[in-house]
């Protein structure tokens, strides 16, 4: 066996392991790695900024959940690709980020660019190493894959020294990793069967990672069998067919009234896979803690997330794949006490879905998404970022596959135009469309590059109202009248597009949307819809001057 580089090293062991591409901005740091790339079977996607990088290396993660493979250089590219990491970990998705880092021989001198990584990025990953030698390369990337994947996933950093880079090393690579999974006891089974058996209001919500489209199924089959309503976290609306009759809404932000009542009220909660955190608990309002009023069984594949927020009446150490494959044991009683309330709470989020409430100005988001909703494959993919912008997907769109949707839980802005441009190269058969806020966009939308450049034709909807939206519903809310640091002078998006050689329109009225959209469709390039919306338009339930005059009154 002949020696090879630790470069080339790295690039022989994300072949093995599956790498499927790699996200990256180039940097001196690590030459090495991009020259063994040049003859690798990995395509490399060029993006134009280390955040955008990353944020393509963790969409694929949450769309496939195989670990997103993304490469920056030392210090500045570093702290930009953060942006990324901190996704990764709030949304618990496998990634790994390799980083150029300088010469062992300098360190502890301040060189150029120098960073400690460990403590960097020590509070937002799962593991964060430097590989000093060649030799440890195989070691070092079988590790990232493991642990990248198993328990709660998220994200990994590996530092790479220059001179690493380029050492030589005889050594040979591991089997492929592979997924460990964690599955449930009979005897919890048994248990949780007995309390399914008793229960006359449950509800189940779905939430996390680890998730397969085989799961999903199978979850939909078990709650047919229990009749029971089942909800979908915080932006994972993928995880369950929006119409299918047991159905009960989002538990994310602005919560059907409805569905709230029903979470508190539930006398049998079956959280699996998500950790209900700030958003989905609204503020952690919706369980007491840390002892729940209401019994709650939580399905998790970390035990330490266990009882780390809620004290679970019934812990259930399993991811969500290996506890549904269990549930196809779990049978219903001759007669159920919850019958009728899936039917009820599916009503109900059929009305708050269904609802196309009018704002100020000539278009109407209320008209786009019932336009959207007439004539977009089920299996399109949705991505956005943060803004109130993001409330006409989340609310009025009905997913109805899964890997349909990419969307930040931790509320990153910026993150919708990169995540389109990883959706489409993951998934080019499929139609992958953008939300966008005009703040959101200019976060990252040099990414729009990337996507012209790799001919990833994705559709940006981009709602512009000239203004950091959310943020200014807060600041009315909470300082009526004194508006600061919250407008936007923006430029011309369509022209932006168009100098990138994509086809762009702007749209004025609600009725010029449908013909724009398909001829942006029809285009063949990426394409970019500037919707001009009025700013009093700041969300689908109250204007900004509703919003401004009720906090006036209120003081």
């Amino acid at each position: 066996m002949a020696a090879k580089s630790g470069g080339q090293l790295i690039v022989d062991a994300l072949e093995i392991h599956g790498a499927e591409r790699v996200f990256c901005v180039p940097g001196e740091s690590y030459l090495a790695v991009l020259d063994a790339l040049h003859d690798a079977s990995i395509p490399i996607t060029l993006c134009r900024q280390e955040g955008g990088a990353a944020m393509m290396a963790e969409t694929y993660g949450k769309l496939t959940g195989k670990p997103g493979i993304c490469m920056v250089t030392r210090g500045p590219g570093a702290t930009n690709a953060a942006a990324g990491i901190h996704v990764a970990m709030q949304d618990s998705t496998p990634m790994i980020l390799f980083i150029g880092q300088i010469e062992s021989g300098m360190r502890e001198r301040e060189a150029f660019q120098e960073v400690d990584y460990r403590q960097m990025f020590g509070g937002m990953t799962k593991w964060v190493a430097e590989i000093d030698h060649a030799d440890r390369v195989p070691e070092f990337i079988s590790r990232a894959y493991h642990v990248a994947t198993s328990g709660r996933p998220g994200p990994v950093v590996l530092a790479l020294p220059e001179d690493m880079l380029v050492e030589m090393a005889d050594v040979a690579q591991p089997a492929p990793w592979t997924q460990v999974e964690t599955y449930p006891g009979l005897t919890q089974m048994a248990e949780l069967q007995k309390r399914l058996w008793a229960a006359e209001r449950p509800i189940a919500i779905l939430g996390g990672s680890r998730w397969t489209e085989d799961a999903v199924a199978g979850f939909i089959r078990f709650a047919e069998r229990f009749a029971m309503p089942v909800a979908c976290s915080f932006r994972r609306q993928m995880l369950f067919d929006n119409l299918h009759p047991n159905y009960a809404g989002d538990v994310g932000i602005g919560l059907n009234p409805k569905l709230a009542e029903r979470v508190k009220a539930s006398d049998l909660i079956l959280l699996v896979g998500g950790r209900l955190s700030e958003m989905p608990s609204q503020s952690y309002t919706l369980l007491d803690i840390p002892q729940p009023s209401q019994p709650l069984v939580h399905v998790y594949p970390d035990a330490e997330e266990l009882g780390k927020v809620y004290r679970p009446t019934m812990a259930v150490h399993a991811s969500p794949s290996a506890f549904v494959k269990a549930l196809e044991g779990v049978q219903p009683p001759n007669e159920l006490k919850s019958s009728g309330a899936a039917e009820a709470a599916h009503a109900d989020y059929l009305s708050w879905s269904g609802a196309r409430p009018q704002t100020p100005g000539d278009l109407q988001m209320a008209g786009v998404m019932a336009w959207i909703e007439d004539n977009i494959a089920d299996d399109a993919i949705f991505t956005n970022g943060a803004g109130n912008y993001a409330t006409w997907v989340h609310r009025f769109h009905r997913f109805r596959k899964f890997a349909t949707q990419a969307a930040p839980t931790s509320g990153s802005m910026g993150y919708g135009l990169p995540a389109a441009v990883a959706a489409k190269l993951t998934f080019p058969e499929r139609e992958v469309i953008c939300f966008a806020g005009d703040g959101c966009l200019q976060m990252t939308m040099q990414e729009f590059g990337t996507a012209c450049q790799d001919k990833a034709n994705v559709i940006v909807v981009l709602v512009d109202n000239a203004m950091y939206g959310t943020i200014r519903m807060h600041q009315e809310r909470h300082y009526p009248g004194r508006v600061s640091a919250t407008e936007l002078v923006n430029p011309d998006f369509a022209a932006f597009a168009r100098a990138y050689g994509a086809h762009a329109e702007t749209v004025l009225a609600t009725e010029d949307f449908g013909p724009a959209f398909e001829r942006a469709r029809a285009s063949g390039k990426p394409a970019l819809l500037h919707l001009k919306i009025d700013p009093e338009a700041l969300t689908p339930a109250a204007s900004l001057s509703q919003i401004r005059e009720t906090a006036l009154k209120a003081s």
